[in-house]
């Protein structure tokens, strides 16, 4: 009779409970860590070493062969980790799970996890658009179209579980991971975070997505990777925890990361009340909370809060962690923890029970192998699907009349991204993320700007000058940690100054009709780009020689078309109202070169809205849209503010609003749903949309407010002189905030509602007040508000 575990037609407590009764402790231990290794189809693994482990303190280990004896919980990035074919690498995993489920003791196989943000990370896999494209779209549907895209992809290979999607609410432009954020207002987050975890997961949940990273990442002090986070719970739960919430109980997210920083000293990876009392107590999460990558080491190493790895995974576990990433630099002290007293076998058990329990879930048990003949890449729906994100993402910021282009006028197609595939991809694409190969090779799927531009306006009329470099030669080895307290010394700064290149790029333009000028800057990790994890800077300048470069071509006189691509919007010294155009782009991916093309030419229109404002200089950040009155100062100091602010966006054609229609000036606070109305008509001459936005202000309450806050959106398209009426429902729960006894509260009084076109473009307004007693939010409350549109 074979064992209960198993027998897939027990129940998964059941056979939980029997395989965790057979268990030796060093077998349970196992299970709440990960390997990283690189895998070959003839079973000779080998670990991975580099600078991560210098990064986590890491010394020899025993061999890995006797190691996988005992089994393992997670295999970290099996295609990710290096460049291999994906079948070949399919089938090397496939010979990994062979000697976990027929070659030890219980035959309990891994779970495979590998990045998912921007496409799968793995060797031809499609190369989707950053999150700022995906933000920047406004639209859900696509969004969840993108997740299950990259799903699909990663099923095929054999993945398990995908760390993404980030929920980070953007705060400081300077940080280098807000090109992995998807803007800065925490309902747009928390709304794009839940339609990419319905897609990425699917109905089953067979794919866990991770959401990271929890919390409050994205505010850290000088906006600085890893630096600390200076927040109250009420702001950190108002802003930086809402979207985690709506991830977990509107989709059912299947795991979290914590973060690598502190919040008012407290780490991120020993948070109990964090890890445990929300999230799993008060939120009722019933998935896996895995580390970041080595941050269970970093408690001791650079935290110092712990005296060595046994207390820190000790601590890490206890707080609420079931499984250390990428390795297990500190979970192999786990027997020394437990005989320190340090941790007990029941908090042990528990954790396993659910690492377990996961693994039943997922099948693991039945269908432990890939069919390596089964990998799905590129497909055309797929591809069609990241240009339909990176289309709709262009946002156009300035235009005076020249776009789009028309006929076949002679183009100057000037400046460091114009031609280099590298520049539409953020960090944690393929590609970039291997920075230490060379990786131009693997970026063949790519098309840049200048070779969408000739395929459309044919080669004799478009000619190319580099101009200038941003970084000459791409180069891994940063610091991981460097600086002045006993780290490595500061390393010099990659990014060029050399401006030789720019007379030929002024020859250029001087003949030509009009200049696309192509800025930004180069993602990589830890200053090996100049975006990107651990490439933070300290000013909104273009990278480099850039700005020389623009100036220099503005003085030829010819319309000069600006598009910039990137991790974070940079300013133009003084030159915004001089460029002809100005098209945000980001980094739109492997089909941005098409986009950005189709916009230019008028093949498309820029539908983008911005979701992060560009503030006016380093001096005014942080900033962002939804700020309280007196975060300009008093009087607010001139530099503060946003030329081009959160949800701002130029397009084709002009739309009217007629005023604000309020169905009911009063609603009562408990179960209340907000109703208004408004007309949106096209008064220009071409067809177009627009995301018609809806902003709330509390004009009194027992706490410090923003601004206003975005509540409810909704695209609309139509043609010239058409016009549609726009009906917004919000619930009331959704005018919530926290109070200091960290309970979220809807207090009765009165509240603006505003719609426009953007965060500072309102075109009506009303009041609206809120009846009754000020009520308590607890469990499930209504987080979504919805809009029906009528011709």
């Amino acid at each position: 009779m074979p064992a209960i575990y198993k027998d897939a037609h027990r129940k998964i407590n059941e056979r939980v409970s029997d395989l965790l009764s057979r268990m030796t402790p060093e077998e349970k231990f196992a299970q709440m860590h990960a390997y990283w290794l690189i895998l070959q189809s003839d079973g000779n693994h080998r670990e991975r070493t580099d600078l991560s482990d210098e990064f986590s303190g890491v010394t020899e280990q025993a061999a890995l062969t006797e190691r996988l004896k005992l089994g393992i919980g997670q295999i970290t990035r099996p295609l990710g980790t290096h460049i291999v074919e994906a079948k070949e690498g399919v089938r090397a995993a496939n010979r990994l799970q062979k000697t976990l489920v027929e070659e030890t003791r219980l035959g309990i196989p891994a779970l495979f996890h590998e990045e998912c943000l921007v496409g799968l990370l793995c060797k031809d896999a499609t190369l989707f658009p950053s999150s700022l494209n995906y933000g920047s779209t406004w639209d859900l549907d696509l969004v969840e179209r993108a997740a299950a895209a990259i799903g699909e992809e990663a099923r095929s290979t054999g993945c398990h579980q995908g760390l993404a999607p980030v929920l980070d609410v953007s705060r400081d432009v300077r940080w280098g991971r807000t090109e992995e954020t998807f803007g800065e207002d925490p309902w747009l987050v928390g709304m794009m975070a839940t339609h990419y975890v319905n897609g990425l997961q699917g109905k089953k949940r067979d794919l866990l997505a991770t959401l990271k990273h929890y919390v409050g990442h994205s505010f850290s002090e000088g906006a600085r990777n890893h630096a600390p986070v200076h927040l109250g719970f009420c702001e950190l739960n108002d802003i930086f925890l809402l979207p985690f919430e709506m991830a977990v109980k509107l989709a059912n997210a299947g795991s979290v990361m914590p973060a690598y920083h502190d919040i008012d000293n407290q780490p991120g990876h020993s948070d109990e009340f964090l890890m445990t009392t929300v999230l799993r107590e008060q939120w009722g999460f019933d998935g896996l909370i895995v580390a970041d990558y080595g941050g269970v080491s970093l408690l001791h190493q650079h935290h110092g809060i712990s005296h060595d790895a046994a207390e820190s995974a000790a601590l890490a576990f206890n707080a609420g962690l079931d499984v250390e990433l990428p390795k297990d630099d500190c979970a192999r002290h786990l027997a020394q923890a437990v005989e320190r007293g340090l941790i007990t076998m029941e908090k042990i058990d528990e954790i396993v029970s659910r690492v377990l329990k996961e693994k039943f879930r997922l099948g693991l048990f039945e269908q432990p192998y890939r069919d390596e003949n089964g990998v799905v890449l590129q497909t055309e729906s797929t591809r069609k699907i990241a240009r339909d994100v990176a289309t709709r993402s262009m946002t156009m910021l300035e235009n005076n009349g020249v776009l789009p282009l028309h006929g076949k006028p002679r183009v100057a197609v000037i400046g460091p991204t114009a031609d280099d595939p590298l520049a539409l991809l953020s960090g944690y694409s393929f590609p970039v993320h291997l920075i230490i190969s060379d990786m131009l090779e693997q970026t063949s799927q790519v098309t840049t700007p200048l070779q969408a531009l000739r395929e459309q306006l044919g080669g004799d009329n478009v000619h190319y000058s580099k101009g200038c470099h941003i970084i000459e030669k791409r180069m891994a080895g940063a610091p991981v940690f460097p600086g002045d307290s006993g780290g490595k010394p500061m390393q010099s700064s990659p990014v060029s100054h050399d401006i030789s290149l720019i007379p030929d790029a002024v020859k250029t333009a001087e003949q030509s009709d009009v200049v696309v000028l192509c800025v930004g800057d180069l993602s990589g990790l830890f200053q090996s780009g100049t975006v990107g994890e651990g490439s933070d800077t300290d000013s909104l300048a273009l990278p480099g020689v850039q700005q020389q470069l623009l100036d220099q071509l503005i003085a030829t006189g010819k319309p000069v078309v600006v598009v910039m691509t990137g991790g974070r919007p940079y300013n133009l010294g003084g030159q915004e109202d001089n460029v002809a155009a100005l098209l945000m782009a980001w980094a739109p991916g492997q089909e941005g070169g098409y986009a950005i093309a189709d916009v230019l030419t008028g093949r498309a229109e820029p539908g983008g809205r911005l979701v992060v404002s560009i503030p006016k200089s380093a001096g005014a950040v942080p900033y962002y849209y939804n700020h309280k009155l007196k975060s300009g100062g008093t009087p607010f100091a001139f530099h503060f503010g946003s030329r081009y602010p959160f949800g701002f966006g130029k397009t084709w054609t002009e739309f009217d609003y007629s005023p604000l229609q309020i169905e009911s000036d009063s609603v009562p606070s408990d179960s209340g749903v907000v109703t208004v109305s408004v007309i949106v008509r096209n008064s220009g001459t071409v067809a177009g949309s627009e995301v018609v936005q809806l902003y709330v202000h509390d004009k009194v309450a027992s706490m410090v407010r923003p601004v206003q806050e975005l509540k409810a959106f909704q695209r609309v398209h139509l043609e010239p002189g058409a016009s549609a009426r726009l009906t917004f429902s919000i619930p009331t729960d959704m005018l919530n905030f926290t109070r200091r006894n960290g309970e979220r509260v809807v207090e009765p009084g009165e509240f603006e509602i505003r719609v426009g076109a953007s965060s500072a473009d309102i075109r009506s307004a009303g009041v609206v007040r809120v009846t009754g007693e000020t009520r308590v939010i607890t469990g499930k409350w209504r987080m979504v508000s919805h809009c029906e549109v009528e011709d």
